[in-house]
C-alpha cells in the first residue's frame, strides 16, 4: 500500500519557446523575499540599527551567493568527473543540480563581502539570515518534492510514495522530511531562541544554532532518502552526511568563541 505521488507540474506557466516559470525557480524567490522580509522585522523588533539599504542590496549579494555556490557545489561534490567533460553544461542551471552546501558557502562569501564594504558586523547579519534560511529551505525541499527528485529508500511505511522517476516501488518522501525539519523546525528554534533569549548579545551563537541543527536533522534524513546513484556510500556515508561535519566543527568554534567573548577574552566581527 502506498500514497500516489499528486504528480504536479513542476511548470507553473510557459512563457514561450523554452522559457518558462518553475516550481523550483519560485521556491527561490519566495524563500528570498520572505527571508528579506523577515530579515528587516527582526532588525526592527530588536533596534539592531542595519542600515535598511543595506538589506536591500543584501539580496543582491545572497541571490549570487546562492546561486553560484549551490551550482559550483553541487559540479564538485557531486557530479565532477561529468562537468570536467561537459563544462557547459555547468550553466544550465535550469535542468536542476544545487547544493545546499555548495550554496551555503556561497551564501556566507556574499554576506562576507557585503558586511565588509557596508562595515556591518558580520556575525550579528549572519546570525539574522540564521534565522530567516530556513523559510528558503523549506521551499526549496517543496520544490523537490514537486519535481519528484532527491526521493527517499524503499518503504512498506503507509506513508510512502510512488515517485515518477524512482521505480514501482513505494519510497520516502525524504523532501517532505527534510522541509519540515531543516525549514519548520529549525525555522521554530531559532524563533523561540531569538524571542525569549538574550542570545543576539553573543555575536555568532544563533549561527552555531543554525549550524548545529543542520546537520544533526541532515544526517538523520540523509539514512532514509536515496544517496546518489554517481556516488553512492563514502566509507559507510552519504556526501550530504560528510559535508555536514564540518558545519558541527564551525558551530563549536562559534560557541568557544562566543564563550571566551563573555569573559572578556574574545573580539568583536
Amino acid at each position: 500500500m502506498a500514497i500516489n505521488f499528486p504528480n504536479i507540474d513542476p511548470i507553473i506557466l510557459h512563457i514561450y519557446g523554452p522559457f518558462s516559470i518553475t516550481w523550483y525557480s519560485m521556491a527561490y524567490i519566495a524563500g528570498i523575499i520572505l527571508g528579506w522580509a523577515y530579515f528587516k522585522k527582526i532588525n526592527n523588533n530588536y533596534s539592531l540599527n542595519i542600515d535598511n539599504k543595506f538589506i536591500d542590496d543584501l539580496i543582491t549579494y545572497t541571490i549570487l551567493g546562492i546561486i553560484i555556490g549551490g551550482r559550483l557545489g553541487y559540479v564538485i561534490f557531486y557530479d565532477f568527473s561529468h562537468y570536467l567533460h561537459h563544462p557547459l553544461e555547468i550553466l544550465a542551471t535550469w535542468n536542476g543540480g544545487m547544493s545546499f552546501h555548495g550554496g551555503l558557502w556561497g551564501l556566507v562569501i556574499g554576506i562576507l563581502i557585503a558586511s565588509h564594504m557596508a562595515k556591518q558586523k558580520f556575525l550579528t547579519v549572519m546570525d539574522l539570515v540564521s534565522c530567516v534560511a530556513p523559510i528558503g529551505i523549506f521551499f526549496g525541499r517543496i520544490a523537490n518534492f514537486i519535481r519528484g527528485e532527491l526521493y527517499g529508500k524503499v518503504t512498506s511505511e503507509p506513508w510512502g510514495m510512488v515517485f515518477p522517476f524512482a521505480g514501482a516501488l513505494p519510497r520516502h518522501p525524504s523532501q517532505l522530511y527534510e522541509a519540515m525539519l531543516e525549514g519548520v523546525a529549525i525555522f521554530v528554534i531559532q524563533y523561540l531562541l531569538l524571542s525569549r533569549t538574550k542570545i543576539l548579545r553573543n555575536y555568532g551563537l544563533l549561527c552555531a544554532s543554525f549550524l548545529i541543527q543542520y546537520s544533526i536533522y541532515r544526517c538523520f534524513i540523509e539514512l532514509f532518502r536515496e544517496p546518489d546513484r554517481n556516488i553512492g556510500y563514502i566509507s559507510g556515508l552519504t556526501m550530504g552526511q560528510i559535508l555536514s561535519f564540518p558545519m558541527i566543527v564551525i558551530a563549536l568554534i562559534l560557541i568557544l568563541r562566543s564563550y571566551n567573548q563573555d569573559n572578556g577574552h574574545g573580539t568583536k566581527i
